[in-house]
């Protein structure tokens, strides 16, 4: 497993981080069973970052980790999670909301500390404002937390504002081959490098999106290089290629994700692909932004939806529409999203509350989006069809 030094405080941190938002999950639950060993498995392979939040998997994804790291474990490696600045609006809350982080996490201090999905500067002022910087310092301080970071979720120039405006020991950012100058950017990038703001990245493969359901142009593009390398491992090394990026984010849900990765971890190092490989991902780039309408990463932000709509799900089969040029597609998005769960989680059940979009952290316009896939994968027999198979097939 290679490592990048973080020139803050010497940290060596592996350049895989495990992302515990996609941890493998059994009856709705993260399945203890199968996580805890490829947790354990990852830390004997060299992976000493571990990235959760308060509220990955229903906020029971900082208590499966503090279980999986207790013990020995702990000490070897860094755990970062986030205060979700959403549900903080005085002090008060901040604090409760660290002190059941540090309690489901079973730790009394926590190493990467973010503030989650900052968006502008204006919330950091929010922030500010009740309390919280001064305060965060202070645990800074104790050792309570030994660094103060944010995620970030919102546009290049929001970006630039926010590194500026605090002496942050680190951020994390959306960043892959699809989304080089989308969000932070590659600018944004740069000048964190600039600062010696350590840079994490998340989405470095766009949530499965840069991995399954590639167009066969896409597939031939990468083959046509020479080197027979799986998109996933294509994407990986696209990132591990910027120096400027200490670790990247991987939510790994299969024992086999976690072993090929760490293969790639291995050798992936800054700078090493070929300028003929760098004018692939320009190809492959073109060809996925001309097919892809809705630009949702499956990151689930927006869920639960109060009227029951699968969002991503809707948005992943109005997608694949075009990333594939599927002809089955509607039938796909009526056996998904209407025959085969509890409930009809179809676009049109959309009651345009407008909660979902508030949580995105691509800014998508989510009810307009559902109007436009209801339109064009449901139709008019849709909801008297899909009632009629229900009951055929006596789904309950």
């Amino acid at each position: 497993m290679l490592t990048r030094t973080n020139v803050k405080n010497g940290d060596e941190l592996s350049i895989l981080g495990f992302g515990c938002m996609r941890l493998p999950t059994k009856n709705g639950a993260i399945d203890e069973q199968r996580a805890i060993p490829m947790i354990h498995d990852a830390i004997e392979n060299g992976v000493n970052y571990f990235d959760t939040a308060y509220i990955y998997h229903n906020g029971k994804s900082e208590s499966f980790l503090g279980k999986a790291l207790s013990g020995r474990y702990r000490e070897r490696v860094k755990i970062a999670t986030k205060l979700p600045h959403y549900m903080v609006y005085k002090l008060d809350s901040a604090k409760k909301i660290l002190d059941t982080q540090l309690s489901r996490l079973k730790t009394d201090y926590i190493d990467y500390y973010l503030i989650h999905m900052m968006t502008d500067k204006p919330t950091l002022d929010r922030l500010a404002s009740i309390g919280v910087m001064d305060w965060l310092e202070k645990l800074k301080e104790k050792g309570t937390i030994k660094n103060i970071g944010f995620s970030f979720h919102g546009t290049k120039a929001d970006f630039e504002a926010l590194i500026q405006a605090y002496p942050w020991d680190f951020c994390q950012i959306q960043y892959n081959y699809l989304d080089e100058n989308n969000q932070a950017t590659k600018s944004g990038l740069l000048l964190a490098a600039s600062l010696s703001i350590p840079v994490i990245v998340m989405e470095p493969l766009r949530g499965g999106k840069l991995v399954t359901n590639l167009p066969e142009q896409v597939k031939k593009a990468f083959d046509n290089v020479g080197s027979m390398k799986s998109p996933a491992e294509w994407a990986l090394r696209w990132v591990w290629n910027h120096p400027e990026i200490m670790v990247v984010l991987s939510g790994m849900s299969t024992e086999e994700q976690i072993e090929d990765n760490i293969r790639i971890a291995s050798d992936a190092m800054p700078n090493s692909l070929t300028q003929e490989e760098l004018k692939v991902f320009e190809q492959v780039k073109t060809i996925l932004l001309e097919k892809t309408k809705i630009p949702c990463t499956a990151c689930g932000y927006c869920m639960p939806c109060p009227a029951g709509v699968d969002i991503p799900g809707c948005f992943a089969r109005y997608n694949d529409k075009y990333l594939l040029g599927d002809k089955k597609a509607k039938i796909k998005y009526m056996q998904i999203l209407g025959l085969m769960q509890a409930k009809p989680a179809n676009a049109s059940r959309c009651k345009e509350c407008g909660k979902c979009e508030s949580h995105c952290p691509q800014k998508i316009a989510i009810r307009n989006e559902l109007k436009t896939v209801s339109r064009e994968m449901e139709g008019f027999f849709y909801k008297p069809l899909t009632v009629v198979l229900r009951k055929i097939l006596r789904v309950k």
